[in-house]
């Protein structure tokens, strides 16, 4: 099954991506209300290739995140139903006695004194009553959700749509995922310089750029900053034109 789609929005955050013949490309795994810098990298592309065939991993982000509560930093989660540890992303189910009305409480609890929190409240309803029990299908929903409340307009496709040998691990599965896209240009979030080589990419005429968020800093609640919470975080005490500045400028490609 193909959950991948492209996000429209009317008020569009103008990607820094595309022009001059080039196609820039992002991959990342799913992550359930991530922070702002997964968006700013689906913002700078023209195409995001999101993983669904890869397996879950618990202790990572794919269903958890982290919001603001009484000055610090607090889990939020998606329960899954049990399975084995094999399975890939695309295989896991949210738990049959999951209640959207109690995670959007928890939000409530966290942030109904926020500046913006009706207009993001609204987005949360459409993002956690979606009709979705996968888990991939249910997190892609909600990137796409925030993808058009941003005005993001970037493409935005599933590994597993693209016609290449998925049994490849790592870099080669990078540039062959590249490939499958035209890709002139791969763009990788900061914290993988490690895991991807220069001439390796040169070799197969791409560039090769790493996006490095800078630091974002807004009042909450007039306690000390708790930084690089959940993009819900940055959506309750901004304006949505001040997010898509942040999304535009608020980085660097090195």
């Amino acid at each position: 099954m193909t959950y991948g789609t492209e996000a429209h929005a009317s008020a569009p955050a103008t990607p820094q991506g595309g022009g001059n013949g080039e196609t820039r490309v992002a991959i990342m795994q799913p992550y359930f209300l991530p922070y702002i810098g997964y968006f700013q990298l689906i913002n700078a592309v023209d195409v995001f290739i999101i993983y669904d065939n890869i397996k879950y991993t618990k202790k990572g982000w794919i269903n958890r995140n982290r919001l603001l509560s009484d000055g610090h930093d607090v889990l939020f989660s998606l329960p899954l139903q049990k399975a084995s540890d094999t399975l890939d992303v695309v295989e896991r189910h949210l738990a049959a006695d999951f209640k959207p009305v109690k995670l959007l409480g928890q939000f409530h609890g966290a942030y109904a004194a926020a500046p913006y929190y009706p207009p993001t409240r609204a987005l949360l309803e459409r993002i956690v009553q979606a009709d979705a029990p996968n888990l991939f299908a249910f997190i892609l929903n909600s990137i796409e959700a925030i993808c058009g409340h941003l005005g993001i307009r970037s493409r935005i496709v599933t590994s597993s749509a693209l016609d290449i040998d998925h049994r490849q691990k790592g870099q080669d599965k990078v540039l062959a995922l590249c490939e499958a896209t035209g890709a002139t240009c791969y763009i990788n979030a900061i914290g993988g310089t490690a895991l991807y080589d220069h001439a390796s990419f040169a070799a197969r005429g791409l560039q090769l750029q790493f996006l490095k968020s800078r630091p974002i800093e807004y009042p909450q609640f007039g306690a000390p900053f708790v930084p690089w919470l959940s993009i819900i975080d940055v959506l309750m005490f901004n304006p949505v034109e001040r997010v898509q500045a942040h999304l535009l400028h608020h980085y660097d490609l090195v």
